[in-house]
């Protein structure tokens, strides 16, 4: 679709200013694709992204409408701090959230004083919101809730744009590929979005209610070209599975190696799906894929029965080889600490991924990640659950748990505090991991824990990875959330 090339004469809007507060290191996809939709229709739209960028009072006084895309929970802490801060300045700025986290909110950001809300395939809503305001309109949107009006999230096929990439950073300020040692710059596209699966823990299944949106083929290839001009060397495909639409994802990334055909990329994937697919893993890996992120979760049975991940444990170890025979890296996530964990279930974890090689492939986060229950979570319909659940907490983002042993959350804060503390000072995985260790065997033997010194001298291989970890579905670290430019302070 051509777009406009003389700016719209805004009516009664005014200014209009994107921010995106946090997507995992990447250059923000949830910037690109509305500033995309906004400038096709002829809007001129400022962008800034709070990870990288100061929010500064100049930018909050001019505003008139300020839409913040809240992907994940860490996105939507800070963008609530943000928010608070525009409204201290901009008394008569309105504020629209987006995004996936902004769907399972909906009722608190309302309350607490945004005043719209916007959820799933969120451009065409967000387009049609400032239509409707520039115009002097308030008629109800539909996907758009406000405090008169409340609408499901949008769930329809959009026409997609190439992702509008100029107003952004550079890719050079964003997560990078490490690999043997060396650097190369990423780019991060969607070829899908939603997911066809039902995971009790995961915050797409109440948003996307099992639907999932295929991008088409030649807006993701157009998309690469343009971040293979910006210095993108390396690919990472965001989408919740990539798997989900095997056959498109194929298609694209054929095409992609024949334009380009030193590109490297990565994706995420279900366990299930590698196993279905397991065909596709050699020639995956000839097109250039060199790592594959999985949601393993746990290798507890009960848990993964709990949360509905729709593989065991056995599988898990097995799809760990399989990948790795086919020469490419999987690197396995987790959620360690649910209320069905047991101590002997973690133990069980560190000496599974000890005995199958799989140190390298952890980042040391994952270790720490603690269930994390949003709004809506279809947890919530787990019977096993509730004796151990609480109310919401006082932000309203999430529910309180406890854990039924007060060693496993006792351990949680202990393992988040030394991997907060020491994950960058360490440049392999090995240190922190067998300190980690040391912890829980201490509390199985009811004595205190010794420091574990681990010098690991490395001479085989050193699976790639991005620079910035990859955790989601998580409470954010405390590095996160005092992010200086909510304050107004450049970065250092």
């Amino acid at each position: 679709m051509a777009r406009l090339n003389e700016p719209r004469r805004l009516q009664g809007l005014g200014h209009i200013l994107l921010i995106s507060c946090y997507e995992l290191g990447h250059q923000p996809i949830g910037l690109a694709l509305p500033l995309a939709f906004l400038e096709d229709a002829g809007f001129k739209p400022d962008a800034l992204d709070l990870a990288l960028e100061p929010l500064e009072d100049e930018k909050i006084k001019k505003a008139r409408l300020i839409a913040i895309s809240v992907p994940m929970h860490t996105a939507l802490r800070i963008g609530i701090d943000a928010a608070r801060r525009i409204h201290k300045i901009n008394t008569q700025c309105q504020i629209v959230f987006f995004g996936l986290y902004a769907s399972l909110n909906t009722k608190w950001l309302l309350k607490e004083g945004s005043d719209f809300v916007i959820g799933g395939e969120y451009e065409t809503p967000l387009l049609n919101l400032v239509k409707s305001l520039d115009q002097g309109q308030i008629d109800s949107v539909e996907g758009v809730s406000s405090r008169a009006h409340h609408s499901e999230p949008y769930l329809k096929h959009l026409n997609f744009l190439t992702p509008q990439r100029e107003r952004l950073l550079p890719l050079e300020k964003y997560a990078h590929l490490v690999e043997k040692n060396t650097t190369r710059t990423a780019g991060y596209v969607e070829s899908s979005r939603g997911c066809r699966h039902h995971c009790r823990h995961c915050p797409i299944p109440p948003v996307y209610q099992g639907r999932f949106f295929l991008i088409p083929k030649q807006t993701v290839l157009e998309d690469i070209d343009h971040l293979v001009k910006m210095g993108a060397t390396h690919i990472t495909f965001g989408d919740p599975d990539f798997l989900n639409g095997a056959v498109h994802s194929l298609r694209i990334v054929r095409e992609m190696h024949v334009v380009h055909p030193d590109i490297t990329f990565d994706f995420t994937a279900k366990v299930e799906h590698l196993i279905r697919h397991e065909s596709y893993l050699e020639e995956l890996r000839s097109l250039g894929c060199i790592f594959i992120i999985s949601a393993v979760e746990s290798f507890s049975n009960k848990v993964l029965s709990c949360l509905v991940k729709g593989h065991t444990r056995e599988e898990a170890v097995e799809v760990f080889h399989r990948v790795k025979a086919a020469g490419i890296a999987l690197r396995p996530t987790f959620v360690v600490f649910t209320p069905w964990t047991t101590l002997q279930d973690l133990m069980d974890l560190f000496e599974i991924v000890e005995r199958e090689g799989m140190i390298q492939y952890v980042d040391p986060v994952q270790y720490a990640i603690r269930l994390l229950i949003p709004p809506g979570s279809l947890l919530l319909s787990e019977p096993s659950l509730h004796p151990f659940l609480g109310g919401l907490d006082a932000s309203g983002i999430s529910y309180d748990w406890s854990h039924p042993d007060p060693r496993m959350d006792s351990l949680q804060k202990r393992f988040s505090r030394l991997i907060e503390s020491e994950a960058e000072s360490h440049e392999t995985p090995e240190p922190l991991f067998y300190q980690l260790k040391e912890y829980i065997h201490a509390e199985i033997e009811q004595r205190e824990a010794r420091d574990i010194e681990i010098h690991p001298e490395h001479t085989g291989f050193v699976p790639p990875k991005l620079s910035e970890s990859w955790f989601c579905c998580a409470e954010p670290t405390e590095k996160q959330l005092c992010i200086e430019e909510i304050k107004g302070k450049p970065a250092p």
